[in-house]
């Protein structure tokens, strides 16, 4: 069966890397437009830069929980053999969906903590138009924690599955790989 320790460590994990994703959504960088002191030019000025940190964060701990899931599972090729029926059917399922998550909240949280570092150095002198500060939309986090809590639940489900297929597999005979002949007459 699976194993009770295993999922609340990746809960934990889990749950660890959705609230960093939360904060990040928080505390996005927002800027501002300033005028040098003598009155040339405009530019843009950033507030904290502490969302990118958050963002990378939730990153590798939701990649810390998808690596644990993954080496306890073999990663669903390797090891015994699952036994067939709904459970490893459904393990098949649940596995593909928590690799689609998982890739889908991995890139909103990499896009976004990249965006979120990125500022612009533009200046624009006397009359012109001012400066375009380009920020993170709101949401690139939001969704990355998201699809963490989905990650979390397949995950988990995937874990049991996969648990329950393999607790119930029965070898036939000795083990090895053979080849039942009945007697001929």
């Amino acid at each position: 069966m699976a194993s009770k320790l295993l999922l609340i460590t990746i809960l934990i994990v889990n749950v660890i890397a959705f609230g960093l994703a939360v904060a990040a959504e928080q505390r996005r960088s927002s800027a501002k437009i300033v005028q040098d002191s003598e009155v040339d030019y405009n530019y843009c000025v950033y507030d904290s830069d502490i969302a990118t940190g958050y963002g990378v964060g939730a990153f590798l701990f939701l990649l810390v929980s998808q690596v644990i899931v993954m080496l306890v599972s073999r990663c669903f090729c390797c090891g015994k053999p699952l036994s067939p029926g709904g459970a490893r059917a459904l393990a098949v399922v649940l596995f593909i969906t928590c690799w689609i998550f998982f890739f889908i909240a991995e890139a909103c949280l990499l896009a976004g903590s990249v965006t979120n570092a990125y500022h612009t150095k533009y200046r624009t002198i006397f009359s012109e138009d001012p400066p375009d500060c380009q920020t993170l939309r709101k949401g690139v986090f939001g969704a990355g924690a998201a699809f963490i809590f989905l990650n979390t639940i397949v995950s988990s489900f995937y874990y049991t599955n996969y648990s329950r297929a393999r607790a119930s597999f029965q070898s036939y005979g000795t083990g090895e790989a053979t080849v039942g002949l009945g007697t001929f007459k």
